[in-house]
């Protein structure tokens, strides 16, 4: 049975909510006046979203609304950084373990949201940052170790320090793929991300291709401008392009088709982010002057678009937005960019799908793989609600079509990662 619409359960949800917060302060706020007491941090944007109605059902129906609870009590027992900073890692890494086992059918569902669901691991994650903001321990923390358990936090919860491939070069061929957190939330706060789903559905499973095994290992990363300024998508990659057979990146795209995007510009369009944030720049990056304005997939892609791999049509995505040489203004370009242009647009755009999959390809130029190693961006289609679920003001939070739609497209990202396999490795 489908949750109820949040407007329904919202009276018991907030009254259950109001008794989880004051369980979580009691457990964690340190001695009033206490000396040095450290001062707790404002929630950010996202997290000021976990208040609404709609969060708080979907913790609720999926069995995560005790994740940030329990890891309060876990952080307020903490009496040192070192022992802080244990707390968050393991209980980081037991949230994604968490949504990965749940995602793939083991253990129990812990409630009626169905299991290839990404929206609980995103929001017990900001409920659980949130906690990290808002804690006041008994020991001197500054602002920049509070930020630095928010970032070991953020990395173990998203998988990205659970990478792990079977030694030695005789085992499956090893696949790196990547998804997003759900995003314009503001939007319609019920959304999901395919792409986050997928890797959740993928992480540590063997894919059959027509090469043999292919292990896959995924991490999932933010909506967030900043976060991509400060690394994060090269700290994660790096350690394993040189291990791998094949990436992709992916990420949401365009209403009922998957592109396979053969170009990626260096532009950061503006689209604001899950923080409201808008940066319109060149992609910032180390050694800014050898960057280059556009790079290009390494990916099989006349093979995947010709290949059976779902209900969703794909594509072989060439289109860019340059400002050619010697111009000032932007021109759509459909079969890719010329020489000596600067990027405004990669096939996927200027938005952070476009910018993980620059980022992705560009480091692989950079480590010298360009020509060995298959990897580049997959766009899948926009995950729809039903037909009479779509006003975000009185619809429910899930519906028979949505879930469809999710698994059809989860199902064809594994398809496009096993002809890809196959293609690149024959």
């Amino acid at each position: 049975m489908a949750p109820r619409s949040p407007r329904v359960r919202a009276g018991f949800l907030g009254l259950a909510l109001a008794a989880c917060l004051s369980l979580t302060t009691s457990a964690t706020a340190a001695p009033a006046g206490a000396a040095g007491t450290p001062k707790a941090e404002v929630p950010t944007v996202e997290e000021r979203r976990l208040d609404g109605a709609v969060p708080r059902e979907i913790l609720a129906a999926s069995g995560f609304d005790t994740v940030a609870p329990d890891f309060a009590r876990a952080l307020g027992a903490a009496r040192s950084f070192a022992q802080a900073r244990r707390v968050v890692v393991r209980e980081g890494a037991a949230l994604w373990r968490r949504a990965v086992d749940r995602a793939q059918g083991r253990g129990p569902a812990g409630g009626e949201l169905s299991r290839d669901d990404d929206r609980p691991l995103y929001w017990a994650r900001l409920a659980m940052t949130r906690e990290v903001r808002s804690w006041r321990p008994g020991f001197a923390l500054d602002a920049a170790r509070r930020q630095a358990l928010t970032g070991d936090l953020e990395r173990a919860s998203r998988g990205q320090t659970d990478i792990r491939y079977p030694r030695g070069a005789k085992g499956p061929k090893r696949v790196l793929v990547t998804g997003f957190d759900p995003f314009t939330l503001d939007r319609d706060v019920r959304i999901s991300n395919p792409s986050g789903a997928s890797a959740l559905a993928l992480d540590g499973t063997v894919i059959q291709t027509a090469q043999g095994p292919a292990r896959v290992e995924t991490a999932v990363f933010p909506v967030r401008w900043r976060d991509f300024a400060e690394g994060t998508v090269e700290r994660t990659l790096r350690p394993w392009l040189r291990q791998v057979d094949l990436f992709t990146t992916v990420s949401q795209g365009r209403v009922g088709r998957f592109d396979v995007e053969r170009t990626n510009g260096a532009w950061r369009g503006g689209f604001p982010d899950n923080e409201n944030v808008s940066r319109t720049e060149t992609v910032p990056v180390a050694d800014p002057a050898s960057q280059p304005q556009w790079t290009t997939t390494t990916l099989p892609y006349r093979t995947i678009v010709a290949s059976d791999t779902g209900r969703f049509p794909v594509y072989d995505n060439t289109g860019v937005t340059e400002i050619p040489a010697g111009a000032t203004d932007p021109v759509v370009r459909p079969d890719g960019p010329t020489a000596g242009s600067s990027a405004r647009a990669g096939g996927g755009g200027n938005y952070l799908s476009n910018e993980i999959a620059y980022r992705a390809t560009l480091l692989r130029d950079r480590l010298g793989l360009g020509d060995t190693l298959p990897g580049g961006h997959v766009h899948t289609p926009v995950l729809e609600f039903g037909a009479g679920n779509t006003d975000p003001a009185t619809g429910t939070v899930t519906d028979p079509e949505f879930v469809r739609n999710r698994l059809d497209i989860v199902a064809q990202v594994r398809a496009i990662v096993a002809v890809a396999v196959s293609a690149a490795t024959e």
